[in-house]
């Protein structure tokens, strides 16, 4: 069937619009991590400062009250050292209380301020309920809502642009390196979305949302590729397997190379810290998430990826069998696609058997993200092989 011009135009525009929306999301989000971030840890600190001076006023009101009584009270406010915590202020309730019963018999006025002292100060120590997603948004503040919301907006306009690009040329929409970025971005950018209302993660828009606005910029640019139909090789239902299963993993992979590339800034940081070389402090770095929970998330992130991938190179091995006759020839794409797989498969080995945690884990996971994008632009664009359909002139 014949290409539809109309609709490819519609699906151009959409993605410009993506383009566009997502850029401004990458400013809220740059407007929370400069001035947000700061203000919600100042009201925290204040918040958490007159928790624990009220929890210190109840607690002294307890233990005058129960001395009053029967004079064996004066532990009532001693246990406020830590206020600022959830601990520390149930520690003060605590001893209000014990300090109110140390009075037994006769010691109702004690009892009663003890009490006091209890109930005044778990009401700010009780565990934090687990707030729902959208709770969380509005309570983070208008730079995160409309960095939430004109990411979500770009998300739509994106996946229309992906799926009329496919209705305008009658197949999955990722036959060409032009298709192939436009739908891994969008993957990215709908994971990363996952991820920022899973964790809270608000600190980590900027750079990757930041990404995705540099990939898809890229490929409007310098490997736009006009709506056409398939060469002949690739008329197959295992396009819509193959490819879509390596359109997922590379979307997770971009989403964990970059945590990755955030881990390695902080720790390199951290460690000069350490070592006296660089002064503690730097308000940049400081909002961030520490570097222990940016390697957990990548971790995890490379995790969910990994299995997606695995079934891309297996069908892709299958597909290669009814096309050419052979699971396995060693083609260039063949080639790196193994490589990628097997750095990757090192790093979640790594860190399962020997434990590591740090920077090694990192560069092994970013060498296999290396290893794709190099897959990806250099040996599919500039490498004659039986896989050189990226379409780029």
């Amino acid at each position: 069937m014949s290409v539809n011009l109309g609709l490819a135009q519609v699906s151009g525009d959409f993605l410009i619009a993506a383009l566009v929306i997502y850029s401004l999301a990458v400013l809220a989000f740059a407007g929370d991590f400069a001035f947000g971030r700061p203000r919600r840890a100042a009201a925290r600190a204040t918040g958490l400062d007159a928790g624990a001076g009220r929890a210190v006023e109840l607690a002294a009101v307890g233990a005058a009250s129960g001395a009053a009584a029967e004079g064996a009270a004066a532990k009532g406010g001693t246990a406020v050292a830590e206020g600022a915590s959830a601990t520390g202020g149930t520690a003060a309730a605590g001893d209000a209380t014990g300090a109110g019963a140390a009075g037994v018999t006769g010691a109702a006025a004690g009892a009663g301020g003890g009490g006091a002292g209890a109930a005044g100060g778990s009401g700010g120590v009780l565990p934090a309920r687990q707030e729902s997603a959208f709770r969380a948004i509005w309570q983070a503040g208008p730079w995160v809502q409309a960095a939430v919301t004109l990411s979500a907006v770009g998300i739509l306009a994106h996946l229309v642009a992906v799926v009329t690009r496919g209705f305008a040329v009658h197949r999955a929409p990722w036959g060409n390196m032009y298709e192939f970025v436009t739908a891994l971005t969008c993957v990215a950018a709908i994971f990363f979305c996952y991820v920022l209302v899973r964790y809270r993660a608000w600190a980590l828009g900027v750079f990757v949302m930041g990404s995705v606005v540099l990939a898809l910029g890229l490929a409007e640019t310098v490997i736009y590729t006009a709506a056409g139909p398939l060469v002949p090789a690739l008329q197959s239902y295992w396009l819509s397997i193959h490819v879509t299963a390596m359109t997922l993993a590379t979307g997770i992979f971009f989403v964990a190379a970059v945590l990755g590339i955030m881990y390695l800034v902080t720790e390199r940081y951290r460690s000069r810290v350490a070592a006296g070389k660089a002064q503690p402090g730097n308000g940049l770095l400081a909002r961030l998430p520490a570097s222990a929970q940016l390697d957990k998330l990548t971790y995890r992130t490379v995790v969910f990826g990994f299995p997606v991938w695995t079934f891309g190179v297996i069908a892709g091995a299958i597909w290669a069998d009814q096309a050419w006759g052979r699971y396995w020839g060693w083609d260039p794409v063949e080639t790196w696609a193994f490589i990628t797989w097997v750095l990757y498969a090192t790093y979640l080995h790594a860190r399962a058997t020997a434990g590591w945690r740090g920077r090694r884990a990192h560069y092994i996971q970013l060498l296999g993200f290396a290893s794709l994008t190099i897959n990806m632009l250099v040996v599919q664009v500039f490498i004659t092989g039986m896989h050189s359909y990226a379409g780029v002139s």
